[in-house]
């Protein structure tokens, strides 16, 4: 009899089926589930989307290029689901977004690097040497140069971690990529839990000292893509001062309070409250916020943003000094989205986690310049949920 029993047990093993999760894990209901499917080719690389669904049915869609978030697929207060994240509905609207050959102006959902925000006069000074970088927001660098990470294709590979389900991109930068210094070796991870929250791990090793700082450049709006502005939206941030900057964007290296002035968010309020007030053209607000002095070993809460109308919430969490609130100014309706809808001031919002801007050329800032010896290290974490 124990013997019959081993010989059909064997039998029954040889023909189950194996589970591939880099195609599909979407038959494990308690699990994170990963689909990955070819969605187009540049510079004669394989572009692949890959969707990941958790067991409470939100959904997170990526790809390898740019190593972006394409959608974000979130129930609200009466379980009504909505895309909340900015972009467009194919990978050649991508490459095209605007009909007219720009590639995602406005980085829409994408990794940025090798330095997000701006570094000024697209200058810095490393070990004696200069390192003139473009000036593609002139007249500074902005988000890596005029072909940064974002716009570059990525490898891919699906993960299944305790944690939940999702995938790792990784990037090799050649010494010299947009004028930089050191070969980096990069890698972004999405993973979507069951608690329903987007974790992001970013890291980077360099054969030279280099400036890295790595964020995610998310447009979101709670109340769904597409469907009007963020100036109704509720945000609360956990930082008491920012970084004052001149009228190109670039930090004077004062730290200054954010109390009694339109900036100060330590109480929750509506972006559009005192929106009016922030000089500038195109105005609205564009500035990073201080959050602590040195980076945190775990992510720790960083902002709020709640939506009203749909009753979602958003909590990012990170590991980095400091975040950018960015309300969309340069959006100007000359970008249609997935929704077919045109992207007006104001229709999205970023939070960027990371280092300050110009840190490379700020020496009483957190240093951003990355050694070979180290390996540079970001969390971030966006927690999704409602309120009644």
């Amino acid at each position: 009899m124990k013997t019959t029993f081993l010989l059909f047990l064997l039998f029954f093993t040889i023909l189950a089926p194996a589970q591939n999760i880099g195609a599909d894990t979407s038959n494990n209901s308690e699990r994170t589930a990963v689909k990955q499917e070819a969605w187009g080719n540049s510079d004669r690389k394989e572009v692949f989307l890959y969707t990941l669904t958790n067991k409470n049915g939100v959904i997170c869609k990526l790809t390898n290029w740019g190593a972006t978030v394409t959608e974000l697929l979130l129930p609200d207060r009466n379980g009504n689901v909505d895309d909340v994240v900015l972009g467009f509905e194919s990978f050649d609207r991508w490459l095209d977004s605007d009909g007219k050959g720009s590639t995602n102006p406005a980085y829409m959902g994408v990794t940025v690097g090798r330095v997000c925000n701006r570094i000024a006069g697209g200058r810095f000074e490393l070990d004696g040497k200069t390192h003139q970088l473009a000036k593609n927001n002139e007249p500074n660098h902005l988000h890596g140069g005029t072909e940064g990470w974002d716009k570059k294709v990525w490898e891919g590979e699906v993960l299944e971690r305790e944690d939940g389900a999702g995938v790792r991109f990784t990037l090799v930068s050649p010494d010299g990529d947009e004028n930089y210094p050191g070969e980096v070796a990069a890698e972004v991870i999405y993973i979507l839990t069951d608690d329903n929250s987007l974790k992001i791990e970013f890291a980077a090793t360099s054969d030279q000292r280099t400036p890295v700082n790595m964020t995610n450049h998310s447009y979101f709006n709670l109340a769904g893509e597409g469907k009007g502005t963020i100036l109704d939206h509720k945000l609360k941030l956990e930082a008491t001062s920012h970084t004052e900057f001149d009228d190109t964007g670039i930090p004077t290296g004062k730290f200054a309070p954010l109390e009694g002035t339109p900036l100060d968010f330590t109480q929750e309020q509506r972006v559009g409250e005192k929106i009016g007030q922030i000089q500038g053209d195109p105005g609205g607000y564009d500035h990073n916020f201080v959050l602590r002095e040195e980076k945190a070993s775990e992510p720790q809460l960083a902002a709020t943003l709640y939506d009203p109308k749909s009753g979602r919430e958003l909590k990012l969490y990170t590991t980095e000094v400091g975040v950018q609130f960015y309300s969309g100014n340069y959006l100007d309706g000359s970008l249609k989205g997935k929704s077919g809808t045109k992207y007006e001031k104001h229709f999205g919002l970023c939070l960027e986690p990371q280092f300050h801007p110009d840190s490379v050329n700020q020496a009483h800032f957190p240093d951003s310049v990355l050694k070979p010896s180290q390996r540079y290290e970001h969390k971030c974490l966006y927690k999704f949920g409602t309120r009644n």
